[in-house]
């Protein structure tokens, strides 16, 4: 049957143009493929939005929100100026600390080679212990300086870097060469070099690369050798051996245990094919120490720890073993949770008197403990016209304060100037472990340094100091006191040593060889008695030195070793608040989880105005089964637990509650539970939980 037959059987017009499709052509735009996704929009940021984000202050406005913008920004220009000064000073002590390993393992590295090591691998053992990073500043030193020398570079392998053999090279050649050229150097390597093409695991990549840079020494460090496989560490090292005569390879280990151990832990054939030198960090605590004693000790400082901030650091330090650089961090969030919660931080900027002239500024002043304290100490000594004004008058208490801020500075300083001259004393008095400045500033922060035992103990054994010694504390008091006293003693003690310098050391007549015991017989009856010998000249012009001594340390030391607590504004400058900085750096989240689901309106907000102490339907359905499994033995049966919880709801729903709601908030909060590790399901029967957490554990 034909077409037209068809169309006229059914009906069909025989019209071809009715058929005809309809095309929409629409050409492709410009620099564009037909199959590319459209470029996406820069998002560009209007002026207003510009301005916003210039205006926003660091930290908020305090004293209720109404501080002034100048005081906020004041607070924050203080807080940068004076950490970043404190910053400088800790970089200071960190490079003079690691100064001394440098220079050693640096002259090792250079004097060093496999013909001096009678062909052994040249190795250098450093031991680092509990300071950890203090590695990673060496190698970093170290690479600056073999760079800029151009004699060679420093490689840092990881153990993780070292799954097998074939990766481990390949680490180590790409490192060796981004080193120095970064990875478009390293592609140009690989794709300009001449001669067949090469694995990336190839060493022959490294000897032509070692020879086109002329490198003398390729140093392989190892931070963490005690983490590489035995078996490994022994194959990669017999492939350096074999390779020394083309390249110069040096190998660093780093050890936190022992060489002992670590030798141990590898095979013979291994140990043979080293020869080296150990060299040792310096330990953390040491470093530690240095940082808080340059920090509060220093002439210029204007903000201290206190005794609970100070406790707290070395604590977290002795307990996890931290390093230098997480000390420092924990000292800046100090400084910084200081400035940013406390209103009166804006005195430390010395500002003018139209940035104090806050009403409720003054108003917190007068808040103060210690400015209560001042008011008393004013009204005992007669001065009831001052304490008054600084009652009373804003302007004039604006006027006083800055005084009183920089003479009770200036006493703060003197007092941890009185810390470093007991420290120094201690290191000629005494024998057994000698307190480090923490320790003492510990309790002159708590005023407790003066009537302690250790500066009794001092006194007492000062007194029998010799000539020598006495000698030797003065030079070192001289460089710590500022006293025209020390000097002029200092003075008379050398010109009577150069009179009696043939005679040896003096000695004083509290010195236990300067008694003598005297025998008498009394009726029948012998007695003893101790009685002080015959003094020289000498012996008399040195105990009299050393009594002046003594007087002017005992003088010095009860002016300057104050209680802080007792100074006027010492909530300006002095930080002490042991929470936010044990919060942070020692949190304790399961314990808060714990409060949260006990006592769940702790944190939220309750609609009713009688507090609830007891399990609610209005509290989260995962706090009411929490606190109704606290109720349960070590295995909750889920029938049980399930009508608690739909007894809890019953209970305070008059009008019955719904099952299926009910139902969907016990299961969700179950699924809740058990993503706290706080439930899981028994083995030992199936329609039971089992207990596996108990609350203060």
């Amino acid at each position: 049957m034909d077409t037209d037959g068809l169309n006229d059987a059914l009906g069909l017009s025989n019209d071809k143009s009715q058929t005809l499709g309809a095309y929409i052509y629409q050409p492709p735009k410009h620099g564009k493929s037909t199959g590319e996704r459209p470029s996406k929009r820069r998002k560009v940021l209007s002026t207003t939005s510009r301005d916003k984000r210039a205006d926003r202050q660091h930290f908020v406005p305090l004293l209720n929100g109404d501080e002034k913008a100048e005081s906020v920004q004041l607070r924050y220009d203080t807080y940068q100026e004076l950490w970043s000064k404190q910053e400088n000073k800790i970089q200071d002590i960190l490079e003079d600390v690691d100064s001394g390993v440098l220079m050693d393992v640096l002259s090792f590295i250079r004097s060093t080679s496999p013909q001096t090591c009678n062909g052994c691998i040249p190795t250098a053992l450093v031991t680092v212990g509990s300071n950890v990073s203090s590695l990673s500043r060496l190698l970093s030193r170290l690479n600056g300086q073999l760079i800029s020398t151009e004699e060679g570079s420093v490689v840092v392998l990881e153990s993780g870097d070292a799954p097998n053999l074939k990766t481990t090279l390949k680490n180590i050649i790409r490192a060796t060469v981004t080193n120095t050229d970064g990875n478009d150097g390293y592609q140009k390597f690989l794709i300009d070099r001449a001669g067949p093409r090469l694995l990336g695991y190839d060493l022959d990549l490294l000897h032509d690369y070692v020879q086109r840079k002329g490198t003398k020494k390729l140093v392989l460090a190892l931070r963490d050798s005690e983490a590489f496989d035995p078996g490994l560490l022994t194959d990669l090292l017999s492939l350096f051996k074999s390779w020394l005569d083309r390249i110069p390879f040096t190998v660093l280990l780093g050890i936190s245990t022992s060489v002992e151990l670590f030798e141990g832990r590898l095979p013979r054939s291994c140990v043979a094919l080293l020869q080296g030198k150990h060299f040792e960090v310096q330990e953390a605590g040491n470093c530690v120490n240095r940082i808080y004693e340059t920090i509060q000790a220093d002439l210029n400082t204007s903000l201290w720890l206190g005794r609970n901030v100070t406790s707290t650091l070395f604590e977290n330090t002795s307990d996890y073993f931290q390093s230098p650089e997480a000390f420092s961090r924990m000292v800046k969030y100090a400084y910084m949770s200081h400035f940013f919660a406390n209103p009166l931080a804006v005195l430390l900027a010395n500002p003018d008197s139209t940035v104090l002239t806050q009403s409720k500024l003054c108003k917190a002043i007068r808040n103060l403990p210690s400015f209560r304290m001042l008011c008393e100490d004013l009204i005992e000594e007669g001065f009831t016209k001052q304490a008054r004004d600084m009652l009373e008058d804003d302007e004039y208490l604006i006027q006083e304060t800055p005084k009183y801020l920089d003479a009770n500075q200036q006493r703060m300083q003197k007092m941890f100037q009185a810390v470093r001259v007991v420290h120094a004393c201690l290191q000629y008095t005494q024998s057994a472990k000698k307190p480090n400045v923490s320790d003492l500033s510990v309790r002159a922060l708590s005023g407790e340094l003066p009537e302690s035992t250790i500066v009794e103990e001092m006194f007492a054994t000062a007194k029998t100091l010799d000539s020598d010694k006495l000698d030797k504390l003065l030079v070192r008091l001289q460089g710590i006191m500022i006293s025209p006293e020390v000097d002029a003693i200092q003075e008379e003690l050398s010109t009577l040593l150069d009179r009696c310098s043939e005679s040896g050391p003096l000695r004083s007549g509290y010195n236990i060889n300067s008694t003598v015991t005297k025998t008498t017989v009394v009726q029948q009856r012998i007695r003893l008695s101790k009685g002080q010998a015959d003094l020289s000249e000498q012996a008399v012009e040195y105990t009299n030195i050393v009594d002046r001594v003594i007087a002017l340390l005992q003088v010095h030391l009860t002016e300057t070793l104050i209680n802080p607590q007792n100074l006027f504004l010492h909530e300006a400058f002095l930080f002490d608040l042991r929470n936010p900085l044990k919060e942070t750096f020692a949190p304790r989240p399961r314990f808060a989880t714990e409060r949260a689901l006990a006592t769940p309106f702790d944190y939220l907000l309750s609609s009713s105005d009688i507090t609830m102490t007891g399990v609610s339907a209005k509290q989260p359905a995962t706090a009411v089964l929490y606190q109704l499994y606290l109720d349960s033995g070590a295995l909750v049966n889920v029938h049980d637990l399930w009508q608690a919880f739909y007894g809890v709801f019953e209970t305070e729903e008059a009008g019955g509650c719904d099952d299926r709601v009910v139902m969907s908030l016990f299961y969700g909060a179950l699924s809740e539970l058990k993503a706290f590790g706080v439930i899981k399901n028994s083995r030992k029967k199936t329609d039971h939980l089992a207990k596996s957490a108990w609350m203060g554990l």
